[in-house]
């Protein structure tokens, strides 16, 4: 095997949630509780940055279930963290 070949395959790891989610395995879906824990906002709050284009917005999972995609919120407390939440 040529060394880069052996290099890359030996430095290789298994891809991250996200990364899966855009090379069409599905994104992970959450519910509220889990959001409200990855943000430590509250529902209000959250919905309030959906309307106002903050937040990620939910998906239907049925007439009275909702969800968001793991990896937009996740995005979303990483942009919050790197600009110390100075977008509000």
């Amino acid at each position: 095997m040529h060394p880069i070949a052996q290099h890359h395959q030996a430095s290789s790891s298994p891809p991250s949630a996200s990364a899966q989610a855009t090379h069409g395995q599905p994104a992970r879906l959450i519910r509220l509780p889990a959001v409200e824990a990855l943000t430590g906002l509250k529902r209000s709050s959250i919905y309030a940055g959906m309307r106002a284009g903050t937040f990620p917005g939910s998906v239907r999972l049925s007439i009275r279930a909702v969800a968001w995609r793991e990896s937009e919120v996740l995005a979303w407390c990483a942009e919050r963290a790197k600009t110390g939440g100075a977008d509000v």
